[in-house]
């Protein structure tokens, strides 16, 4: 999405010539299998540890950190392992985001008349918005080391990645529509009489 953004802002006139189809689909095919394999890697780890009673993980979901808290296997090297996954998964396309945003604002920076710049910066302030909100949570609880202590600390967290992020997300797209506007406009002007 970022490298969207990028296109259609910063080379406008390319866009349709760049953003065919078939990049879309290798974009999402390259998605789909890198994450499918870096999965594979950390499973084949767990699979390979030692595990003590008891069978209970404290968490509401099973997450990586709580159920590492379970086994009776030496945790470093896979903590270590976990952080290496970790950087093409979650630093390599935070660095891209951040390196195409870049440009992008640049280019915003760069447009003369105020009204250019607010539209320009509507078409990416929502994705934006989600990118921020998803990254800042996902790079807290896995790029932190977790102990016994930080379990709380990371379901609360976790809370906002699984449950908030994918809440908010529809509604931040929804309020560039127009017509998505005026509806919730209307009903909370309609609400406070």
């Amino acid at each position: 999405m970022s490298y969207d953004r990028y296109l259609a802002i910063c080379r406008p006139l390319h866009y349709s010539t760049i953003m065919v189809p078939r990049l879309q689909n290798c974009l999402v095919i390259y998605c789909w299998i890198f994450s499918f394999l870096l999965t594979q890697i950390t499973l084949n780890f767990l699979c390979q540890l030692d595990f003590c009673s008891p069978f209970v993980i404290n968490h509401f979901f099973c997450d990586l950190a709580p159920f590492l808290q379970l086994t009776c296997s030496h945790k470093i090297d896979f903590q270590l392992m976990i952080l290496i996954v970790a950087i093409p998964i979650m630093v390599i396309p935070f660095i891209l985001v951040l390196i195409s945003y870049s440009f992008v604002f640049i280019t915003i920076f760069g447009i003369s008349s105020a009204k250019g710049r607010k539209k320009t910066f509507s078409t990416c302030s929502s994705h934006l918005t989600v990118v921020t909100m998803y990254y800042g949570t996902i790079i807290t609880i896995y790029m932190v080391p977790a102990n016994g202590d930080t379990l709380t600390v990371n379901k609360s967290i976790a809370f906002l990645y699984i449950v908030v992020t994918p809440l908010f997300n529809p509604i931040i797209y929804c309020l560039r529509n127009q017509e998505m506007k005026a509806v919730m406009e209307k009903f909370f002007l309609k609400s406070k009489q």
